[in-house]
C-alpha cells in the first residue's frame, strides 16, 4: 500500500461527516507509478455497515463509456475494422434511413448525435436485442440554425457503440472487454457483473430505484403530453400507479452488487452506457492506456482523446472524455486546460493530465442508502486540487 495523502484522506472524511457520501477510495498516480492512495468511510451503509477498503469494488456508472466501450471502438478501428466517420446505419441496419443518416460513430462518441441525454427504455422494449430499434425511433433533436450540432450528453450513444462492437465482433461487450482489456492488463477485480459471491467486497448503491422511477414517470408523462407515446407507466413504491401497469418491475430492495442503472440492469448488466466494476488500483490501469506508453492502443491514436473534437461548443469534448478547458466543469482550476476526465452518476469519477501524465481516481457511492442533492462538482474539484499539491510536495 502506497502511503495516503493527509490532506486528501482528511478532505474526504470531512465530506463523509457531513454526509456527502457513506465512503470513498482515491488514487493519485505519476508516470505510471501509484503516488498516493487511501479508503476511508464505509462501502456499505444499509442492511449492515462494511468498512471501505482498498479492495472495495465500485460501480463506475458512465465511466464505462470511457473505459471500456470507447477504447474498444479505437482498439478496432485501429484494425479498420470500424470507420468512425461512417454513418452508423452501416453497422446498425435499424438507423439506415433517411432521418438518422446523418449520426455517425464519431457523433455517437463526442455526444453531438442529437439524441436525448436519457430515456426510460425498459417501459418500451421487451428484451435487450430490441433497444436499437426503440431508440432510432426517437426523434433527434432540432439541429440549430448554424447546422452544426451542439453538445448533448446521452446514455444512448453509448448504449449503441455498445450494440456496433457486438454485431461487428458477434461477440457480447462483457466478453469482448474481458479478452480486449481486463485480461490485457492483468486485471483480477474488473468486470460486468460481478458474482455473487463478491457482494461484501463491492459498494452498495441506492435502496431501491425512487430517484429513476421519479425521472421515468415525469419523462413519460412529459412525451404523452405530446402524444409521442402511448407507454404507460408503473411506479416505484411510494408514487402513484398509471392505469395500467406494463410488466417492467422496479428494484425495491439495497441494490448491491448489480449495475445501479436502470436501463443498463434491463439490459443484463452489459451495456456501453454504464455497468462496469471496478476499483480505484484497475481504474489507473485502465486510464493509463489513454497516454503516452498505452499498452492497448497505438501512440498515433491517442490524439483522438486529447483533441477538442467540438470546437465551438460549450462543452469541449474529445473522443469519451471532457476536457477541462470547459468551463464550470469538474477538473476545477488545479488542473491544465488539455487535462481531460469523465464523471459517473454512483459518484466516481477519473481526470488525467496527459502532458504530466498524472492520473487521479475518485470513488465514491454517493448514491447510498438514496440520492441526495450532493453537489460532487465541488468534491471532486476540491480532490483534484489536494491531488496536484500532493504531487507537487513529493
Amino acid at each position: 500500500m502506497q502511503k495516503a495523502s493527509d490532506i486528501i484522506t482528511s478532505y474526504l472524511e470531512s465530506e463523509i461527516e457531513r454526509g456527502s457520501f457513506p465512503g470513498a477510495q482515491y488514487l493519485v498516480g505519476e508516470d505510471l507509478k501509484i503516488i498516493a492512495e487511501d479508503a476511508i468511510g464505509l462501502a456499505v451503509v444499509e442492511p449492515e455497515h462494511i468498512p471501505t477498503t482498498l479492495d472495495t469494488i465500485y460501480d463506475f456508472a458512465s465511466l464505462t463509456k470511457p473505459l471500456v466501450t470507447a477504447m474498444l471502438v479505437m482498439r478496432l478501428a485501429e484494425r479498420q475494422a470500424l470507420d468512425l466517420r461512417a454513418p452508423l446505419g452501416r453497422y446498425l441496419n435499424e438507423f439506415d434511413h433517411e432521418d438518422k443518416r446523418e449520426i455517425t460513430l464519431l457523433r455517437l462518441l463526442t455526444h453531438t448525435s442529437g439524441l436525448p441525454n436519457w430515456r426510460p427504455l425498459y417501459l418500451e422494449a421487451k428484451a435487450r436485442d430490441d433497444v436499437p430499434a426503440v431508440i432510432a425511433r426517437i426523434k433527434l433533436e432540432p439541429p440549430p440554425r448554424s447546422g452544426s450540432r451542439d453538445v448533448l450528453y446521452s446514455d444512448l450513444n453509448y448504449m449503441l457503440l455498445g450494440f456496433v462492437l457486438e454485431r461487428v465482433t458477434g461477440e457480447r461487450l462483457d466478453r469482448l472487454a474481458k479478452r480486449e482489456i481486463f485480461n490485457t492488463l492483468g486485471l483480477e477485480r474488473t468486470m460486468f457483473n460481478p458474482p455473487a459471491t463478491f457482494v461484501r467486497e463491492i459498494a452498495a448503491t441506492e435502496h431501491g430505484q425512487e430517484f429513476e422511477s421519479a425521472n421515468a414517470l415525469a419523462e413519460v408523462q412529459t412525451r404523452q403530453g405530446d402524444r409521442e407515446t402511448s407507454v404507460s407507466f408503473v411506479a416505484a413504491p411510494g408514487l402513484p400507479l398509471s392505469a395500467s401497469q406494463p410488466e417492467h418491475r422496479w428494484r425495491k430492495d439495497v441494490i448491491w452488487g448489480q449495475v445501479h442503472d436502470g436501463n443498463a440492469n434491463f439490459m443484463g448488466g452489459v451495456a456501453g452506457h454504464a455497468g462496469l466494476f471496478s476499483t480505484a488500483r484497475e481504474a489507473f490501469r485502465m486510464a493509463s492506456q489513454f497516454l503516452p506508453g498505452s499498452e492497448l492502443l497505438k501512440s498515433e491514436s491517442l490524439h483522438w482523446f486529447r483533441d477538442n473534437l467540438t470546437p465551438g461548443c460549450a462543452t469541449a469534448r474529445s473522443i469519451a472524455w471532457i476536457l477541462a478547458e470547459t468551463a464550470e466543469c469538474s477538473a476545477g482550476p488545479a488542473l491544465s486546460p488539455t487535462a481531460i476526465g469523465h464523471n459517473g452518476f454512483t459518484g466516481t469519477s477519473i481526470w488525467m493530465d496527459p502532458e504530466k501524465r498524472r492520473v487521479f481516481v475518485l470513488l465514491t457511492n454517493r448514491v447510498h442508502p438514496r440520492v441526495d442533492a450532493i453537489d460532487m462538482r465541488d468534491v471532486r474539484r476540491r480532490f483534484n486540487a489536494l491531488a496536484v499539491e500532493t504531487l507537487e510536495k513529493k
